[in-house]
């Protein structure tokens, strides 16, 4: 929206003051007739946009193979439109407004608008030193460590690798474990110079939101601070709480051969917390949105300030020549407007939720299905669509996308063009330690190998690439079972173990295959 001619009226009654009265009272009619008019004219869009967004919902469900979805855009601060698609299971009932869904990493706009609420009333400061304010935070490099700041923890640029210490919580570490362990992840690059997404630095924010609500723990910050001014009754932060939900659809791990239906685990995204485990509906993230695009007012009140608001969306860290990160959200520019969005994706959902503050508008998109990009293509096809930039088919590049690295994934699990000799196993069975993950025991296990993580119980498999390096998988025992559904057959990394000159077994390096972070363990 264009308000170039109220500044010049302004600048216009400044020079002229025998006129104010008359300029006064005509600035008063025209702005807001003007923004009527945005408002209306916005409307409009959205309601031509209805045929052809149902036609394109459908046809990015068809081609992702995807059960179910619902949208929603917020506009004249109410959810104009607001649809469910397909159905909560395949061959079940269909969604609805009502029908809940994981939000994935949606979850971090609300970390973030809790800490502004915080710095609102005086108990946290974007500025203060992490260290002053929790006594386990320790980095690998000292510097960081008294460096890190308040301001540093959503900003995505740590200097440790992308998803730092993600696959310990698949193991089943605990989220103060893995952000203890933080102190033994080597950088990648220098802190605060490149864009690294995190989700461990999240847990550590969540944990100090709470500390200074002097809350339980941050769920219960949520609940009273958002959840409850918003009137958003049907969210809630537990796999427990999803599969007791009435309308509640199930999630689908995706593959290029179709969707796979999985079970709810409480290992993930729940137990990433603030960085991903709240469950919604579209009914419910419209009042979200609302208040994000009233700049922190929901019908008239006050639930966050604008300033300390917009500190979250200020950007951060650059991601590309057209994408900066801030706190829980992305900043975008496009032909027609600047565009503030995040998705979210879990192994068996995604969301998107855009808006573009300056044309009054927002986007909701949720699905039961991985994130692969279907969630992500259509929010922005919405939003090029209602702001008038070029027309692109998001659905046919996210797809060509998804298929792509697939594949690429596939190709760096197949065995090795060359095959290396055969490893003896019996002299790799015994005890070893990782300062993160503990102490694990090897054991021969028919042609490969086991190893169990003492500390949470999780169990690998351990499948012989020759060379003395492993395929490694999740074994889908006990409490595990879900998330090692969830994963799929794909490995979560490879075993690499060290052999001296002498033939002894040194060790081994468990490398993560998200991010090719190492994991050390000594033999003991």
């Amino acid at each position: 929206m264009n308000f170039g001619g109220f500044f010049d009226a302004a600048r216009f009654v400044s020079a002229r003051r025998h006129a104010l009265p008359f300029l006064a009272a005509l600035i008063l009619w025209a702005l807001p007739a003007q923004l009527a008019r945005a408002d209306q004219d916005m409307e409009i869009r959205i309601r031509n946009l209805g045929p052809a967004l149902d036609a394109y919902v459908a046809k990015g469900m068809k081609d992702f193979d995807n059960p179910g979805a619902a949208v929603g855009i917020v506009t004249s601060d109410r959810l104009y439109f607001l649809k469910g698609y397909g159905v909560r299971r395949k061959g079940g009932e269909p969604v609805d407004t009502k029908t809940v869904f994981q939000i994935g990493s949606t979850t971090k706009a609300f970390l973030a608008t809790t800490m502004a609420i915080a710095s609102d009333r005086g108990k946290l400061d974007w500025d203060a030193r992490i260290v002053d304010l929790d006594d386990d935070f320790e980095m690998k490099d000292p510097w960081v460590t008294r460096e890190f700041r308040v301001s540093d923890l959503l900003a995505q640029h740590s200097s440790m690798p992308p998803s730092a210490n993600d696959v310990m919580g698949m193991l089943g570490v605990d989220q103060a474990g893995m952000v203890r362990a933080m102190r033994f992840v080597e950088p990648v690059s220098s802190f605060r110079s490149a864009f690294a997404y995190t989700n461990v630095t999240h847990m550590l924010a969540q944990r100090i939101v709470a500390r200074q609500f002097g809350a339980t723990d941050w769920d219960t910050v949520v609940r009273n601070e958002i959840f409850g001014p918003l009137g958003m009754k049907d969210s809630s932060f537990t796999a427990d709480a999803i599969q007791a939900a009435p309308n509640h659809t199930e999630g689908y791990r995706w593959t290029p051969q179709g969707t796979v239906e999985v079970p709810f685990t409480p290992i993930f995204p729940y137990g990433f917390g603030a960085a991903g485990s709240i469950n919604s509906t579209v009914e419910d993230l419209g009042p979200w949105v609302r208040l994000h695009l009233a700049n922190g007012k929901f019908e008239g009140r006050e639930i966050v300030s604008a300033k300390n608001l917009a500190v979250t969306k200020t950007p951060r860290t650059g991601m590309n020549e057209t994408l900066t990160y801030a706190m829980g959200w992305v900043i975008q520019s496009t032909p027609n407007g600047r565009i503030v969005w995040h998705n979210g994706g879990t192994t068996a959902y995604g969301a998107f939720i855009g808006m573009a503050p300056d044309k009054d508008v927002g986007v909701i998109v949720l699905t039961n299905e991985t994130n692969v990009g279907l969630p992500d293509a259509m929010g922005e096809w919405i939003l090029d669509r209602l702001l008038g930039n070029p027309e692109v088919d998001h659905v046919a590049e996210r797809l060509k996308a998804a298929k792509a690295a697939f594949a690429e994934v596939e190709k760096a699990s197949a065995p090795p063009a060359v095959r290396q000799p055969a490893t003896v196993l019996a002299p790799l069975a015994g005890d070893y330690a990782n300062d993160s993950l503990g102490h694990a025991k090897v054991s021969e296990d028919g042609p490969g190998l086991s190893v169990e993580i003492l500390a949470t119980g999780a169990k690998l498999k351990l499948a012989d690439r020759g060379g003395q390096a492993f395929d490694v998988t999740l074994v889908p025992e006990g409490r595990f079972q879900g998330i090692a559904e969830n994963i799929g057959p794909t490995p979560i990394g490879i075993a690499q173990f060290e052999v001296d000159q002498s033939g002894a077994i040194g060790g081994f390096s468990f490398i993560s295959g998200d991010n090719g972070q190492k994991y050390p363990f000594t033999r003991h």
